[in-house]
């Protein structure tokens, strides 16, 4: 729900991150879909079509060079039924871009406003310690290793990775090394759901093993077709990039005009 953890300056990058990935998700096909009722045929290949075109694919990032065919967007009918036309891929596409762009991309209102809830709850905090332009290139760099770490190990697939997930979970990684101490409100499923305020740590901490189990298939979850490893690599990472910070005092907080100058 929400940390206590104050910080010294405003969380601009944060702020504007949330904003550039709600304001993607606005202008992609998937908006329409409410999540309630089911998509038709059209719909479903329009965001095919769109996901393969800006979203990361496996294969592609191992290989280095596009697919020769993708989703077109129509409907068609084929031996097997209708389904979504495949043609030739007629657009140009750098796999290394488009481990960018899907960074900003979601697959629904659930996947976007969860990361964004772990964002806005944890990077506030990690961009005051890094400094705003550190804390940017810090949040690609783990998007950028989430992505190429879960391709990797996924060489063959063929789906595309859409989300901030990997990204925001080197967020999280790095708040567990900075922050270990400080306190979570968090609501807990016992019985209903009960408000706990917890440990950075216990929280984080356990965040991780739930995802890790899931990634190795110790664990079974519900939540559909999910890139758990990515999650793994991105939270991995971004501890290891904030371990040089844990323990140091940080930086002094920057002037402000109009009030006295200690000396």
């Amino acid at each position: 729900m929400h940390d206590i953890n104050p910080v010294r300056r405003t969380p601009w990058v944060t702020w504007a991150l949330i904003a550039v990935n709600v304001l993607a998700f606005l202008l992609t096909p998937t908006v329409a879909s409410t999540g309630v009722t089911r998509d038709s045929l059209s719909q479903l290949c329009r965001q095919e079509a769109f996901y393969e075109r800006y979203g990361a694919i496996p294969r592609e990032l191992v290989d280095n060079r596009p697919l020769p065919a993708a989703t077109t967007g129509d409907v068609g009918v084929g031996p097997n039924g209708p389904g979504c036309v495949v043609e030739r891929r007629w657009y140009e596409k750098i796999p290394v871009l488009s481990v960018l762009s899907s960074m900003f991309l979601h697959g629904g209102w659930l996947h976007l406003l969860g990361n964004m809830l772990y964002l806005w709850v944890f990077g506030n905090n990690v961009e005051d310690r890094f400094g705003r332009l550190r804390f940017l290139l810090f949040y690609l760099f783990c998007g950028y290793a989430a992505a190429y770490g879960f391709a990797l190990v996924n060489a063959a697939a063929t789906q595309p990775l859409v989300g901030a997930s990997g990204a925001v979970s080197g967020v999280l990684g790095a708040y567990l090394v900075l922050f270990p101490r400080a306190r979570v409100w968090s609501l807990v499923p016992v019985l209903l759901f009960i408000p706990l305020r917890l440990p950075a740590w216990l929280v984080l901490g356990l965040w991780f093993v739930l995802q890790w189990l899931y990634s190795s298939g110790y664990a079974v979850s519900n939540a559909g077709s999910v890139a758990y490893f990515a999650h793994v690599v991105g939270f991995v990472v971004g501890m290891i990039v904030a371990l040089p910070l844990a323990g140091r005092r940080p930086p002094p907080e920057p002037r402000r005009w109009g009030g006295p100058v200690p000396t």
